[in-house]
């Protein structure tokens, strides 16, 4: 009786250790199909980010103008960092489009 326990845990054992090795691949798939779904969101992203660019420009423009009605000595930085701001914006959203794709 111990003799047919030990073939039957053998024989199972041997069947899940080559249904294993069967199910393995190379995983090329799984990569293939993960970098079309990151490059997939490529073209959204970017334009999210030109949107906020957008918005960020909107902003600045409006508390560019309120410091310059208001007279403040300090307008020029101010436009400047909302500028800077929105250049970068863009220059990232291109440069991470053109790196990745």
């Amino acid at each position: 009786m111990e003799r047919k326990k030990k073939k039957i845990l053998l024989t199972g054992a041997l069947l899940a250790w080559t249904a294993g090795a069967y199910a393995q691949g190379n995983g090329a798939a799984g990569i293939n199909e993960a970098t079309q779904m990151v490059t997939s969101y490529f073209d959204p992203a970017t334009k999210l980010i030109y949107a906020v660019g957008a918005v960020v420009g909107l902003i600045g423009g409006v508390k560019v103008y309120n410091k310059f009605s208001s007279g403040d000595p300090d307008t020029g930085k101010t436009a400047a960092s909302w500028f800077g701001a929105c250049i970068f914006l863009i220059v990232a959203a291109t440069i991470l489009r053109s790196f990745f794709l």
